[in-house]
């Protein structure tokens, strides 16, 4: 019978297997490219021609195995890579414009979690009289929903003219949004979060725009996590059941999100954030509008689109940082 140790070291061979192929084809193209530039000074011009064809291939598939092949398979599995996500939206300064920009970010992310193949649900939304939202809390399932959605978090910029604007003038407005694991019931990992003894319930009467009561029974409900004073209203479900238990959900991705930020803090002994130690309450992206471009201020880069290109960027700014910190661990 296989000890303990034998099977963690059989998983560890085995994961170490795509590394291995990916070397041994880097060795044989190395030899290949070797023998191939001898032939480059070949007296026969047919002969040179194909050696000169067959050197830059090869000197195409080795330059892709460094800046890519390698990268991704020396970057450590993700640990959150089957968690899904839970965005929350907050306007700030601008406004009504503030609440209009929130509209259209969250309509944003909803149309490019349905281009993903993900599941996309508002939770939660508080209208603003005027017209969009002061906040909202969007739920987004699927697969890589969190490791893809979390460069999201920080302060979004606008730069644009208001619709209520009548001397032509930019304004500048923000959203803050918040990216969260999406902590699902039946978790196991749930329970290690908190102990119910540390939870304050609360309810109440559900309240409409502006403070009137919209029902005359008790189906709001609040959640006070007491040793970290984390609160989460809920009242955009029918029942105080269903309220009840998506104000747990919350709680439960709120804390989840606190247990990764202090391991990545303790693991790189330094406070990071989800993108290069920027934190949350730093602006992350500006949307210009009148020059139809959008920079993200975390890695300096402006592209005239939106958040296509620029997750990839993050990304792949975040891997290389992933392996900095590997090569600093080693010294």
């Amino acid at each position: 019978m296989s000890s303990p140790e034998d099977v963690n070291r059989l998983k560890q061979v085995k994961e170490m297997e795509p590394l291995q192929n990916a070397w041994d084809r880097w060795a044989e193209n190395r030899k290949l490219i070797d023998e191939t530039s001898s032939l480059l000074e070949d007296p026969d011009p047919a002969m040179r021609s194909m050696a000169a064809d067959e050197y830059t291939e090869l000197t195409k598939v080795l330059t892709e195995d460094l800046e890519t092949t390698f990268p991704s398979l020396l970057v450590p599995k993700s640990e959150t890579e089957h968690l899904s996500a839970l965005m929350e939206f907050k306007s700030g300064a601008g406004g009504v414009e503030s609440s209009l920009f929130l509209g259209e970010l969250l309509r944003m992310y909803q149309r490019f979690a349905m281009e993903k193949g993900w599941q996309a649900q508002i939770v939660a939304q508080n209208d603003v009289e005027e017209g969009g939202i002061k906040d909202a809390i969007l739920e987004v399932k699927g697969v890589t929903a969190y490791d893809h959605l979390r460069w999201e978090s920080g302060v979004h910029r606008v730069q644009r003219v208001p619709a209520t604007e009548t001397k032509g003038r930019v304004h500048t407005s923000a959203v803050a949004i918040v990216v969260l694991p999406l902590m699902e019931e039946n978790d196991s990992k749930t329970e290690e979060l908190y102990n119910m003894s540390d939870i304050k319930i609360e309810v109440m009467r559900a309240r409409g725009a502006g403070g009137q009561h919209v029902n005359r029974t008790e189906s709001a409900v609040r959640l006070t996590h007491v040793p970290t004073g984390i609160t989460v209203s809920m009242q955009d479900e029918r029942s105080q059941h269903q309220n009840r238990r998506r104000a747990f959900q919350v709680l439960s991705s709120r804390l989840m999100d606190q247990k990764l930020q202090r391991e990545m803090k303790e693991r790189r002994d330094t406070r990071r954030n989800l993108v290069n130690g920027a934190d949350r309450s730093d602006k992350v992206r500006t949307y210009n509008f009148a020059q139809e471009r959008v920079t993200d201020h975390r890695i300096g880069l402006t592209v005239m689109n939106l958040t296509g290109s620029l997750q990839e960027a993050l990304k792949k700014h975040h891997n290389e940082t992933l392996m900095e910190d590997q090569m600093n661990e080693v010294d």
